[in-house]
């Protein structure tokens, strides 16, 4: 026998990934975690007994239910569930995946659509972020179609402006954890800065690369991950993260000068393949670190110092674009609103089907 679970499928920017209401899975959370791996059939690496798509990518969870918090109108729990790893990490959230949850949290009937544009406030649990998206709802249904191009997903889609508060120090409390704007760390120059997520930013050329390689020339790479995870681990512990050998924060990335029109490249890791896009909270940390002067993308980036500034990050596949309204004096950054564009689209809504054992509901 087999348990049917209510659920939505999303593509949320570039990603994609089973939307839940909270109250339809399990409370334990081991239990729960069951049913998430099961659903995306993992452990396995082609994910052949689920719906997950053999990538970090396409193996992603989003949970929700009416918010807690009094600003907030929906929590919006994260869950990253492992390929090859019966394990499912709910430390980080991911910012491609909340391109749906406005979506998700109207088809749900968790909250109702108005003519025009719906504005629904999110609270991202997993790292306490408080997001404010807007939707296209012409005639009070949500619209999927429109003209906007997001680099890494053919074709076009209906914009959902994603804006981001309260974005510094999302799980250190500080803009720079270790108090440094640059320090070395196994001979390396880095940026440890958490601003939407805690992240360790170098220069490429110091780590041997140019930093337009693509993300196929990274993944085979072996020697590059293990420095950057030796690096990654000693940064861990500065920033106050603890041991993070089996955690996925901070994330690392690696910064060139821009070619083709942006203001700076990065390639985002996750953190032991290369991202094929760019990650949404990424983008925003390195935007920030972008526009912070004496930090290691100070003379890679180019920036103009404005209180508003759109920084335009190239990608393997592309370009991401960071809308920043800050104030700093030096290296002190008051971040008021960080907002990107993405798109989203609803590609099932039914059941997913896990095996009874599993839960005894």
């Amino acid at each position: 026998m087999q348990i049917a679970i209510p659920s939505l499928f999303i593509r949320g920017g570039t990603s994609r990934g089973l939307y839940f209401l909270k109250q339809d899975l399990p409370e334990e959370i081991a239990l729960r975690d069951k049913v998430l791996l099961a659903a995306m059939g993992s452990p396995d690496e082609m994910q052949i007994d689920g719906v997950g798509g053999a990538t970090s990518l396409t193996s992603k969870v989003a949970i929700l239910s009416p918010s807690t918090h009094p600003w907030a109108d929906i929590d919006y729990l994260f869950a990253q569930v492992k390929i090859s790893q019966a394990k499912v990490d709910v430390e980080p959230s991911c910012g491609n995946i909340l391109a749906g949850v406005a979506p998700a949290a109207l088809e749900m009937g968790l909250l109702k659509a108005v003519n025009g544009q719906t504005t629904i406030k999110i609270h991202a649990v997993n790292t306490g972020s408080l997001i404010e998206a807007i939707v296209q709802t012409p005639g009070g249904y949500i619209d999927y179609q429109g003209n906007t191009k997001i680099d890494g997903v053919p074709g076009t889609a209906a914009p959902i402006q994603l804006n981001f508060m309260d974005v510094v120090g999302s799980k250190t409390g500080k803009l720079l954890p270790t108090g440094q704007l640059r320090e070395k760390i196994e001979g390396i120059e880095v940026t440890c800065i958490d601003v939407a997520m805690p992240m360790v930013i170098a220069r490429a050329e110091d780590l041997g690369k140019t930093g337009y390689e693509t993300k196929a020339e990274f993944d085979t790479d072996t020697a590059f991950f293990n420095r950057i995870e030796a690096i990654r681990r000693i940064a861990g512990l500065r920033m106050g993260l603890s041991n993070v050998a089996n955690s996925v924060i901070p994330k690392f990335a690696i910064l060139a000068p821009p070619r083709y029109g942006g203001n700076v490249t990065s390639r985002y890791f996750v953190p032991d393949i290369c991202h094929a896009t760019h990650a949404v909270l990424g983008g925003i940390c390195v935007g920030c670190c972008a526009i912070l002067k004496g930090s290691v993308a100070d003379g890679i980036a180019i920036v103009t110092g404005a209180q508003r500034e759109t920084i335009v990050i190239e990608h393997p596949l592309g370009k991401i674009e960071v809308v920043l309204v800050t104030s700093c004096q030096g290296s002190d950054i008051n971040v008021e609103r960080a907002g990107v564009v993405r798109t989203a689209r609803l590609l099932f809504s039914g059941n997913i089907h896990v095996p009874a054992h599993l839960w005894n509901r």
